[in-house]
C-alpha cells in the first residue's frame, strides 16, 4: 500500500500481543490512551572509532513533546500498511534520508503520560541502521534539530537531565542499546 504523506490521522489499535483490533484517530487515541502500533527509528554510525546515534529534537509546533529529544525517527503505521515499509517512507518524510537497509530488532509496550494530559500507550516497534547520511533536507514541521551523539554521552545525559528527553526514549534507547555498537 502507497503511503499517504499528507494524512497521517489514524493509528493502529492493537492487544498486548500486536494483533490489530481496529483503528482510530490519532488525538483521540492520545487522549483515551488507547494501545496503538508504533515504530522507532535508531541511525546509528561510527565516528572516530564511537558509536554515535543520530537525535532529532522535535519541532516546537508538536502537539507533544516539543523540543524534546528523541531518537532518530518515530511514528505510526496507517491502516493496512507494513510497519517496516511505513518506517522507511517516515524517514525519507522527516529526515530526507533514503536509509539503503532498518533492521527490526524487537518491541515494547511502554505507556506515558505527556505533561499535556496526552498518553502514549504503545506497542513500538524498534528498528536500527547504520549509514551516515547527509542531514541538510530535514522536514522543520517535524524536527528543529538533529545532533550525533554517542552512546555513553546519551546514556550520561539521560541520568543528569532526563526532562530534555521524550518520556519514550528512554525505554526505548535501553532496549536497543546493546545492538546499536554491534549493528
Amino acid at each position: 500500500m502507497k503511503r499517504n504523506t499528507m494524512h497521517r490521522n489514524s493509528v493502529v489499535l492493537v492487544d498486548e500481543n500486536d494483533q490489530e483490533i481496529g483503528s482510530e484517530e490519532k488525538l483521540l487515541a492520545h487522549q483515551q490512551g488507547l494501545l496503538h502500533r508504533a515504530f522507532s527509528v535508531f541511525i546509528t554510525r561510527q565516528h572516530e572509532g564511537v558509536t554515535q546515534l543520530l537525535l532529532q529534537q522535535r519541532a516546537a509546533c508538536k502537539y507533544h513533546g516539543a523540543l524534546l529529544w528523541s531518537n532518530s525517527c518515530c511514528s505510526h503505521p496507517q491502516p493496512n500498511e507494513d510497519v517496516e515499509a511505513s518506517a522507511l517512507a517516515r524517514v525519507v518524510e522527516e529526515l530526507g534520508i533514503h536509509l539503503k537497509k532498518i533492521t527490526w530488532v524487537g518491541s515494547l509496550t511502554y505507556k506515558a503520560v505527556m505533561p499535556n494530559q496526552l498518553i502514549e500507550h504503545e506497542y513500538d516497534h524498534l528498528f536500527v541502521a547504520r549509514e551516515n547520511p547527509a542531514l541538510n533536507h530535514f522536514n522543520p514541521q517535524e524536527i528543529e534539530a538533529l545532533k550525533w551523539q554517542s552512546v555513553n554521552d546519551i546514556e550520561r545525559d539521560l541520568k543528569l537531565t532526563p526532562e530534555l528527553f521524550t518520556p519514550w526514549f528512554a525505554p526505548t534507547f535501553h532496549k536497543v542499546k546493546d545492538t546499536l555498537a554491534s549493528h
